[in-house]
C-alpha cells in the first residue's frame, strides 16, 4: 500500500508515522481484511470507502478522507486523525448535548466537535451544581454556534431531550444529532452520521453491527447493555440492534412527525421508545458502526430506576399506535 510521512506530537517533538492509503485494486476490489493492520491509519477518498474500513474493524479515530491532509492527535486520550477543516454539508446541523454535571468534559467536547463538524450547539442543562450551565453561557458569549438552554432541575434523559429537540425545530435545522457530553460517543464519527443521513431518515451509531463495539466497559455495563437490548427485541423485533444507543442523526422531518409532547420515557428507554416511533412511521432507519468508550472524567448518569423504566415501559410499547403531530 502507498503511504506518506504525518507528524504526531509527542514529549519529544513531532515524529514520522506511516499513514496508508486504502487503494482499489484492478478489478476494482478492496483489499482483504487480512492485508489490512488495525494499528495503522488509512487515508480513504471518500466516506463509502471508509465505511467498508471501518466495518471490517478498522477504528474510525484512524481512518480519514485523502483530500483533508490530517494530522495525528489527541482527542479524549484517543490517537486519531484530525482534518485539517472540518466537514461542511449542504443541510444545516445543530448537535444537542444534555448536561447535569458535566463541567469536566464540556469545554473539550465543543472544541473537539468543531474540528469534525460545522455545526451548531445546544447545550440543555438540568441545573448542574458543579457549575456546567455557567460554563455553558460562558461558552455562548465566546462562541456564536453554542447555544444554551436552562432547565430549572433534572428530569432525566428524556425530557432534556425533547426540550433540546423542540428548540431545535423552532429553528431552520436540517438535521439534529443527539450525544453524550463525555466522549462515549467520538466527535470524528458526526461527519459519518451526517453523511449517512442522506439516505436514511434515522441514523443510529450501532455498538451491535460488524465493525461496532465498546471498549473500557466494565462486566457489569456491558451484561445491562446486551441484555436491554434483547429484551427489548423480544418486544419489538430485530428490526433494529441497538435499540439504545443515544448517538443519533434525525432528519427534521422524521422529528417533526413523531409528536414529541407526548413521549412518556423519561430515563435511557426514552432511545428505545423514539427509535420505535422512527419504525411506527415507516422511516428508514440505518446503524452505523461506532465504538462506544466508557467515559473518563465525570459519573455515570445510568441508574437502577431507569433500568426498572425500561423493563416496564418497553412491553407497554407493544400496543400504542404511533403518535403524530
Amino acid at each position: 500500500m502507498p503511504s506518506h510521512p504525518a507528524t504526531t506530537q509527542s514529549d519529544t517533538g513531532p515524529r514520522p508515522t506511516s499513514i496508508h492509503f486504502h487503494p482499489v485494486c484492478k478489478d476494482d476490489q478492496l483489499f482483504p481484511p487480512r492485508q489490512l493492520r488495525p494499528d495503522e491509519a488509512y487515508l480513504v477518498p471518500d466516506f463509502d470507502q471508509a465505511e467498508v474500513l471501518i466495518a471490517q474493524g478498522i477504528n474510525s479515530a484512524r481512518v480519514a478522507i485523502s483530500d483533508r491532509d490530517p494530522e495525528y492527535s489527541q482527542v479524549a486520550g484517543e490517537l486519531q486523525l484530525v482534518p485539517t477543516s472540518p466537514f461542511t454539508f449542504d443541510e444545516s446541523i445543530i448537535v444537542v448535548l444534555p448536561t447535569y454535571n458535566e463541567r469536566a468534559n464540556l469545554e473539550a467536547l465543543v472544541t473537539a466537535i468543531g474540528q469534525y463538524l460545522v455545526t451548531d450547539i445546544v447545550v440543555v442543562d438540568d441545573n448542574s451544581p458543579d457549575g456546567t450551565g455557567k460554563l455553558a453561557d460562558q461558552l455562548s458569549a465566546r462562541y456564536a454556534h453554542v447555544h444554551v438552554l436552562h432547565r430549572p432541575q433534572k428530569e432525566g434523559l428524556g425530557p432534556a431531550y425533547i426540550a433540546g429537540f423542540q428548540w431545535a425545530l423552532q429553528r431552520p435545522y436540517d438535521r439534529i444529532i443527539e450525544m453524550d457530553c463525555d466522549f462515549s460517543h467520538a466527535p470524528w464519527d458526526l461527519p459519518r452520521l451526517v453523511h449517512r443521513s442522506h439516505t436514511a431518515d434515522l441514523v443510529i451509531g450501532s455498538r451491535y453491527v460488524p465493525g461496532g463495539g465498546t471498549e473500557n466497559w466494565n462486566a457489569r455495563r456491558r451484561l445491562v447493555s446486551q441484555c436491554g437490548n434483547r429484551y427489548v427485541s423480544i418486544f419489538l423485533g430485530s428490526i433494529i440492534r441497538d435499540w439504545t444507543g443515544g448517538f443519533r442523526c434525525y432528519r427534521r422531518r422524521l422529528l417533526e412527525e413523531m409528536a414529541l409532547s407526548t413521549v412518556q420515557a423519561k430515563g435511557y428507554i426514552f432511545q428505545v421508545e423514539l427509535a420505535w416511533r422512527a419504525v411506527q412511521l415507516g422511516a428508514k432507519v440505518s446503524e452505523l458502526p461506532i465504538r462506544f468508550s466508557d467515559r473518563v472524567l465525570g459519573q455515570s448518569k445510568l441508574g437502577w430506576s431507569s433500568i426498572i423504566e425500561g423493563l416496564m415501559e418497553v412491553p407497554k410499547m407493544c400496543f400504542r399506535r404511533p403518535a403524530r403531530r
